[in-house]
């Protein structure tokens, strides 16, 4: 029995190491990859402003360019943060950006503003473009974009400014005044009290006109639906860039570029895109991209525009290098006004809260240091 136990531990042994020598000898083939580069670097970006270059590589198993790619890039904001909002309350947890692009060369890039701070997503399709040639996958990127460190500096004055008007008012009360005959309060107290029941007053009233009118802006959106599309023409080719032209913030808008020949009609592809979105107000490019358009002659995206200000979508059509169609590059362009959304009720009243705190705690300490200096001073009176 003890030898056909060390027999049997034998067997065991020389099962698992085998098994190991062959896991070791069997090469395991890793899975195509999605690699995101910024410029500038992530750590440099400041939300609402300089346009960033997001560039993805699409790699093979192998760890090369996974060329004739078919690629949908759907960017997601940072999602909603009610107790510390950002700047656009009505962009957070939205959809920023949805295209459908061609990849031939297992490279695709496009630049976007990034409206606000937070975690973004980044959801990546990629299907080939010659059917079977490779297996479709999936892959989820995700990048994080600082505040704005010039907020934090506003937003620290603002505090300051709330706790020394507290922390004074705080003063004026907890001193000890005399009180006329019919009097419930010292002059200097009543007086600093009605202001601020006139300030709070005011709030109140700003915070509730302005969520109706909120309100009343989104009922109006919702069912507003607008498009439109304007042409031009090169040289036996037309360009139409059709799409909405009344956007709201917080929903994509959705445009498309058609190519065609003239004579024809037949779609042209050989040609090549460059996409504009401008902010008139500033003349501040919000988004731009370079590619080709499908066999059909189309391209079709989504873009949101976060800033309620009017935009202008323009499309530069050129030919393609390495094709014999020649015509001189031209543009199409059409204008976008975009509504803007005031945040909601609840926004503005957790603003309000902390704005409010900031008063009452300066307020106190101003309170509890005035009456803790008069009670030194009767001590001090009543010990001579």
């Amino acid at each position: 029995m003890r030898q056909l136990k060390y027999v049997g531990l034998f067997l065991a042994a020389g099962v698992v190491s085998g098994s190991i020598w062959l896991l070791a000898v069997i090469p395991v083939r890793s899975q195509p990859v999605i690699q995101l580069e910024t410029n500038p670097p992530i750590s440099q970006v400041v939300p609402d402003s300089e346009p960033v270059r997001l560039k993805l590589r699409i790699l093979n198993s192998d760890r090369q360019p996974l060329r004739n790619a078919n690629v949908q890039i759907e960017v997601f904001t940072p999602p909603k943060t009610p107790w510390l909002t950002s700047d656009f309350p009505i962009v957070e947890g939205t959809k920023l950006l949805d295209l459908k692009a061609i990849a031939p060369m297992g490279e695709l890039q496009f630049e976007q503003v990034l409206p606000i701070r937070g975690v973004y997503r980044m959801q990546v399709t990629v299907t080939p473009k010659v059917a079977a040639a490779f297996k479709p996958f999936e892959q989820t990127l995700t990048f994080s974009v600082s505040e704005n460190p010039v907020k934090y500096r506003n937003l620290a004055m603002l505090a300051a400014v709330l706790l020394l008007a507290g922390f004074g008012g705080g003063w004026v009360i907890g001193d000890n005044q005399s009180v006329r005959p019919g009097e419930i309060a010292p002059q200097p107290v009543r007086l600093l009290l009605s202001g601020a029941m006139m300030i709070a007053i005011a709030a109140l009233l700003w915070v509730n006109v302005s969520a109706e009118l909120s309100s009343s802006h989104a009922d109006h959106a919702n069912g507003t639906h607008a498009s439109a599309s304007a042409v031009q023409q090169a040289q036996g080719i037309e360009a139409r860039l059709a799409g909405d032209t009344e956007a709201v913030v917080g929903k994509p808008a959705v445009q498309t570029i058609q190519v065609k020949d003239i004579k024809t009609g037949d779609p042209v592809s050989d040609v090549a895109f460059t996409i504009q979105s401008v902010a008139t107000e500033h003349h501040q490019h919000v988004f731009t991209y370079k590619g080709l358009p499908d066999a059909m002659g189309r391209f079709t995206w989504q873009e949101q525009f976060f800033d309620g200000a009017p935009h202008q979508v323009v499309v530069y059509v050129e030919p393609l290098a390495d094709t014999a169609r020649s015509f001189p590059p031209f543009q199409v362009a059409h204008q976008i006004d975009v509504e803007g959304i005031e945040p909601p009720l609840l926004t503005r009243l957790i603003s309000l809260l902390y704005f409010t705190a900031l008063f009452v705690g300066g307020l106190l300490a101003g309170l509890w240091l005035s009456r803790w200096q008069s009670r030194k001073q009767r001590q001090a009176s009543s010990s001579i």
